[in-house]
């Protein structure tokens, strides 16, 4: 049975660092694609690539002796910081956010002849954040009809102030940092001090601190060294699968028990696939073996730097495969050899230490994997799959469970810190039991938690991770496990998908549209309407009071104030011919009553952009956004009727239900509509209808 749990919270500077690297991570890995294609370009048509192209590598000069410009630098200038800046800000305060962000990072752009990706990290997030504070000075003062006039211009302007200050601030501060760092940089490979690097890069891989080194400082100053240079050493002082793998050799020939026969298989994985927290847990096994991968990590550093090789664009994930195709035309043989050489001094220190040792690696390796959870504050699912364990794990709905299913699932996610490592496994694993069970539809995907927003049916994160995720995903419905790969609790998963897409499932489990909103059992609930919205196999609980459809009395008291659904919020004939004008229909029903302020009505326009409100069976139920909650002054639902039908994103919608919730009141209409929609006798009445009074009564039946 799923229960509800609240994720211990954690404060620790450790973690503080984690969810540094975590947001800085999550503006470079949605954007990796474009680094790859920029690395490709690159190696392939720079002076020094595989096949050189002047007109596209941008060195010499076209036939009137002007210089070629290319496309590896206004690539690597333009496209990559203002994709990192727009990805920052849209995290910070969504597409506003993002457009305002890649505005201002315009500037430090054009402010410096240096790439700016530490400026796009900085004015993406900082344009957004500002921004967001902006729009709150005047959030609902804005007179009706003019509230496209004074958001376009107030971007716009915003977006030109801080573009002038990056222009001439912020780039100057930029370019003095990334020139200061890049002299360290220098300083440690001329003084053969780069390998040292490996005695902090080793460690704070296997804490999860490496996210804010790899993607705040050595990828920038990578990119910076390779647009110079062609290449640059940074790319691979931490994606090196060298040392892992030779720690993972050393367990299949030296180890014990369960680590000796799961490490061929982690080895697979960490080398093909670059899930390099595969290793992690057998390094916590006998913390001693940390020793193992900084000597493989110094080596693999030192061979390339006496080689002078590197890398032209950021390896990730860290596969070998990765790796080679990002390879420096010149630098094959250093790379290989960096790798191949980190391999063969990892594995004979830790083949030393695990051979003198007299605990040669017999501890079960879920017990691994719990240590590291302490130390590091996440956990290494994929590890998890290998041992075979399943640690017990319960799949706990989260604070934001227990409320009405009105659609089926359709979109789930697997959420960690960097959403490729552990989420994808656990995604993928998903994904064949749900395909297994009948349900190729639904879609099963994974991402970084500083990447979620509020358009998923069911969020499934580590347990240590649910609070991080459930502001960003309200709506959802949370599993927290404490493994991604093997959790005996994917079965739930899997019976929730089986339930809420057959017929009549929606009232039965527990999920809503909109609010997200935790319903605890109160008195004064009809019976039947209670049976409705409980679902304690998911956690759920029953809603609270509300006034009933049509403003009738509830258990013999007269309904006070103002109804959820009343007969003014009925229409039969709707006069609406698309999908925008549709709920521009239904949300002036709920304005009419009072019910919400206009930004809300702008609000269900862009829920509707990002996510599809479709439900099926020609029903629509279009609401605001998450954030929207606080322009709805009560609950209210409006129903209008499309006899003919309108064309709703390729669908055809022939009953469209604006929805404004508060306080649960609105959860009983919910579970009526989801009773109703799930029986095609009753979709057939509604059909049918010729008055308000019948559609009203067919809810009270529902209810009774």
């Amino acid at each position: 049975m799923a229960t509800e749990t609240v994720a211990k919270p954690r404060t620790s500077a450790r973690v503080g660092v984690q969810k540094f690297g975590t947001f800085l991570s999550g503006m470079i890995m949605p954007n990796i694609g474009a680094f790859i294609a920029w690395g490709l370009i690159t190696a392939l048509f720079i002076e020094k690539g595989w096949i050189p192209v002047a007109e596209l590598g941008g060195f010499g000069t076209n036939a009137e002796g002007e210089p070629n410009g290319g496309i590896v630098g206004p690539m690597v200038t333009y496209l990559l910081p203002i994709l990192i800046a727009y990805t920052g800000g849209r995290m910070v305060y969504d597409v506003r956010g993002g457009v305002v962000g890649a505005i201002a990072t315009m500037g430090v752009i054009a402010g410096t002849d240096s790439p700016m990706f530490i400026g796009a990290m900085i004015m993406g997030p900082l344009g957004a954040w500002t921004m967001k504070q902006i729009d709150r000075l005047w959030d609902g003062k804005i007179r009706p009809g003019f509230e496209m006039l004074v958001n376009n211009f107030s971007a716009g302007i915003w977006g030109a102030v801080l573009a002038l200050g990056g222009f001439y601030g912020l780039s100057y501060v930029v370019k003095w940092f990334t020139d200061r760092a890049g002299e360290v940089v220098e300083f440690l490979v001329n003084n053969g001090l780069l390998p040292l690097t490996s005695i902090f890069i080793e460690p704070a891989k296997v804490l999860f601190l490496n996210n804010a080194i790899n993607h705040g400082v050595l990828t920038p100053l990578g990119i910076q060294q390779s647009l110079e240079q062609g290449k640059s050493i940074l790319f691979l002082l931490e994606a090196n699968p060298g040392p892992g793998l030779g720690i993972l050799l050393a367990y299949m020939f030296f180890g014990r028990g369960a680590a000796r026969a799961s490490a061929p298989g982690a080895a697979i994985i960490h080398f093909l696939g670059g899930i390099h927290e595969i290793y992690f847990p057998y390094v916590l096994m006998k913390p001693i073996l940390i020793l193992a991968a900084i000597g493989g990590g110094m080596t693999g550093i030192a061979t390339m730097a006496v080689t002078n090789s590197g890398l032209v664009a950021p390896a990730a994930p860290g596969s070998i495969i990765a790796v080679l195709a990002q390879t420096s035309r010149d630098s094959y043989v250093g790379v290989i050899l960096a790798v191949v050489l980190a391999t063969a001094v990892s594995f004979l220190i830790a083949a030393v230490i695990l051979r003198t040792s007299k605990n040669k690696g017999e501890d079960d390796l879920s017990a691994a994997t719990s240590r590291m959870e302490a130390m590091k504050g996440k956990k290494s699912s994929v590890s998890s799959a290998l041992t075979g364990e399943s640690a017990g794990g319960q799949v706990r709905a989260g604070a934001q469970a227990g409320t009405v299913l009105t659609r089926p699932v359709q979109n789930i996610v697997f959420a960690c810190d960097a959403g490729m490592g552990s989420s994808a496994m656990g995604a993928s694993v998903l994904r064949n039991k749900i395909k297994a069970a009948g349900f190729p539809d639904v879609k099963v995907t994974n991402s970084a938690i500083a990447n979620l927003n509020d358009n998923y049916d069911v969020v499934v994160t580590h347990q240590d991770l649910t609070e991080r995720a459930q502001p960003r995903t309200a709506s959802a419905v949370h599993y927290s496990v404490d493994n991604f790969m093997n959790s005996p609790k994917y079965d739930e998963i899997v019976d929730l998908v089986r339930s809420s897409n057959s017929e009549g499932a929606a009232s039965e489990t527990g999920v809503t549209p909109d609010s997200g909103t935790t319903t605890e059992p109160a008195a004064g609930v009809q019976p039947a309407a209670a049976a409705t919205t409980a679902a304690p196999a998911h956690g759920a609980h029953a809603a609270e009071p509300a006034p009933a459809a049509g403003g009738k009395a509830i258990d013999g008291q007269p309904v006070e104030g103002k109804g959820v659904l009343l007969r003014e919020s009925v229409v039969l004939n709707g006069t609406a011919t698309d999908r925008d004008a549709a709920i521009d229909e239904a949300g002036k029903l709920l304005l009419d009553r009072g019910a919400v302020d206009v930004s809300y009505v702008h609000a269900m326009h862009e829920r509707e952009e990002s996510v599809s409100t479709y439900m099926g069976s020609f029903l629509a139920i279009p609401h605001g956004t998450n954030d929207a909650k606080e322009h709805i002054n009560h609950s209210a639902v409006s129903i209008i009727r499309y006899p003919e039908g309108i064309d709703w994103g390729g669908k055809q919608v022939k009953f469209v239900v604006g929805v404004a919730g508060i306080n649960n009141e609105h959860l009983h209409i919910l579970s009526s509509i989801a009773k109703i929609f799930t029986n095609k006798a009753q979709v057939a009445q509604l059909e049918e209808a010729t008055t308000v009074d019948e559609v009203l009564e067919l809810f009270g039946k529902v209810n009774a």
